[in-house]
């Protein structure tokens, strides 16, 4: 889930991604079906069941754009607005999202027909014939997906990231239609072509600058799993006096997240006259932190940005997943040696500390928790759901169904993402259904597919099995079992505290609010609830729970989840370095980087 806003923002600016980029935090032509060469059917949208349904959408492409056939998925979009263009209105918010159709290809060749037809599912309106007739803005987009050879023996094909984050509305080397304006009618039989003529062009790389550097490494470890070369990116930021100190060694800091594209906490010049509201005092907060990283005034560490896209999400998790990879071994035990060396860190546990929000807090607690002699000290912020009891508002252990909440003769609709008021601007079932229309088999690269392909095991065609049916809610409670052993972070703790206790005391620091966005409260205090009762030792962390607070909040303590988000990061260094002063062994390096 994304951040609202902290120095350093670890989500992406996809405009479609609430939940991994909730603000900061958030192709037509018109020929008839017979003037086209071939036609290719789509594969169906959430099972292999034959369709007898008629053609709504021809989408294709010409050999100018691949010579070779194409996997992936199909989109069409219809939208209300040009401004900005279609593919970038899918929103989780489904009473202000515009709609979309997609269906899956297998080998489409240049020049054939994909096929959306009549009765493929939709969102927001799931179903064509719902949809009011009129003038629409109309784009295709194509998602290419890359075919791998799994260690596993399975054989998946997943969108891989490009370099963008996994947003398959922005995937350099994704095929899209320039938006038409178009009537339709759905009690027409009228067929829409629509020919994809342009490539989304690739990114260029950032650059390194006196403070900020970056580095790639290729993953001994993911490329054995995926059967193909895969890389870790790292953003690394030096202190003060790094150059001008050799024989220094630093502490680290790692910040968990969304894919960052680059660090953007500090600017090396003041706002720029005329800026005001929140652009103001973020550029304001910006300046401040760069100078006093840049003099000195703040710990002498590395902070460490990781990049981790993946075929499935844009961010990994950081943990061992049988349906992501070992990305814990990954990051912990190849990327951050390895810039622990280049940087000349001090490589201890002791001097090791890690923090983030949403997706990043329950990273943060995570690694610490799974990795509890490697790192010092966790400040996970409005993390997501660390007790699946309340996993937003369901509860997978007890709860039949996660859409609805069943009674004898009605149901209510499960609420997933509110306003600090409480109003409701998205469901369950609205959310899941979004997804599955992004992409069948999880590959949406959406929050609840990240989620259950991270915590599930493999499913029989490879791709993760189902927590749930995503098109019924019906929960599959033995996907629930293997999610309470394997990463419901209270049951681990509970589970495990005989060994765990001793080696977290001190080290773990939660914070969220009470109106959270994403209603991630619920599970917070479920899990200072269980830690109250921890005996041998007794512990229970620090929690600060702001109130009235939605996502993403991170204290400190009477702040706003705005005001306390441009101070995240110079919080958690000051914080971290006094912690990692008092908890140091003996003999430990307390002194070289502290000039």
């Amino acid at each position: 889930m994304p951040l609202v806003s902290q120095s350093i923002p670890s989500v992406s600016g996809n405009a479609t991604r609430n939940f991994a980029g909730y603000a900061m935090a958030c192709l037509v032509a018109f020929a008839g079906l017979a003037a086209c060469p071939a036609i290719l059917q789509a594969a169906p949208q959430a099972s292999s069941r034959r369709t007898s349904a008629p053609p709504r959408f021809a989408i294709s492409f010409g050999s100018n754009l691949s010579t070779t056939p194409l996997d992936g998925r199909v989109y069409a979009i219809i939208s209300t607005t040009n401004d900005p263009e279609p593919r970038t209105q899918i929103l989780e918010e489904e009473a202000r999202s515009q709609q979309i159709f997609g269906a899956d290809i297998d080998a489409l060749a240049p020049g054939q027909n994909a096929i959306i037809t009549d009765d493929a599912l939709g969102y927001p309106t799931a179903n064509f014939h719902e949809l009011p007739a009129g003038d629409y803005w109309v784009q295709g987009v194509l998602n290419r997906y890359t075919t791998f050879h799994r260690s596993d023996g399975h054989i998946v094909k997943l969108p891989m990231d490009e370099g963008e984050g996994q947003h398959w509305n922005s995937k350099p080397g994704n095929f899209y239609s320039p938006p038409e304006r178009v009537h339709i009618d759905p009690a027409s039989q009228k067929i829409i072509q629509i020919h994809l003529t342009k490539v989304v062009p690739p990114i260029e790389p950032p650059k390194d600058t006196e403070w900020v550097k970056h580095i790639k490494i290729q993953s001994q470890v993911l490329t054995k799993f995926w059967g193909r070369p895969m890389y870790l990116g790292a953003i690394v930021v030096i202190p003060e006096g790094w150059a001008s100190h050799p024989n220094a060694h630093y502490p680290l800091l790692v910040n968990h997240g969304h894919f960052p594209r680059d660090f953007t906490g500090f600017r090396p010049s003041p706002p720029e006259p005329g800026m005001t509201g929140y652009a103001l005092e973020r550029a304001q907060a910006q300046y401040k932190f760069y100078q006093d990283w840049t003099t000195g005034k703040l710990p002498h560490m590395l902070l460490l940005l990781v990049q981790h896209a993946n075929p499935y999400y844009d961010d990994s998790y950081a943990v061992d997943s049988a349906n992501v990879g070992p990305y814990g071994e990954a990051i912990n035990r190849e990327l951050i040696p390895q810039i622990e060396k280049q940087f000349r860190g001090i490589g201890q546990g002791w001097a090791r500390a890690i923090y983030g929000g949403s997706t990043g807090g329950w990273e943060t607690l995570a690694t610490q928790i799974f990795y509890p002699d490697d790192f010092n000290g966790a400040w996970g912020a409005c993390p997501d759901p660390v007790d699946f009891h309340a996993y937003q508002t369901v509860n997978i252990y007890d709860d039949k169904n996660a859409y609805w909440t069943i009674g004898p003769f009605g149901r209510i609709a499960q609420p997933e993402m509110r306003t600090p008021p409480g109003i409701i601007q998205a469901t369950t079932e609205g959310t899941n259904r979004w997804e599955l229309v992004l992409g069948t088999h999880g590959r949406s690269g959406e929050q609840w597919d990240i989620w259950q392909a991270v915590f599930s095991p493999a499913g029989p065609g490879g791709y993760p099995a189902e927590i749930w049916d995503q098109r019924t809610g019906v929960i599959n409670h033995e996907v629930a079992a293997y999610w309470r052993e394997h990463y419901d972070l209270t049951a681990i703790l509970q589970r495990d505290w005989k060994t765990l206790g001793p080696k977290l005391e001190g080290k773990l620091h939660v914070m969220v609010g009470t109106a959270d966005t994403f209603f991630l409260d619920h599970a917070v205090h479920l899990m200072q609830a269980a830690l109250e009762s921890s005996a041998n030792p007794h512990y229970v962390p620090d929690f600060d729970y702001g109130v009235d607070q939605p996502h993403c909040y991170t204290g400190p303590p009477g702040s706003s989840t705005h005001e306390g988000g441009l101070s995240f990061t110079e919080r958690v260094l000051k914080s971290s370095e006094q912690w990692m002063l008092k908890s140091a062994p003996p003999g430990a390096d307390a002194t070289s980087w502290r000039y």
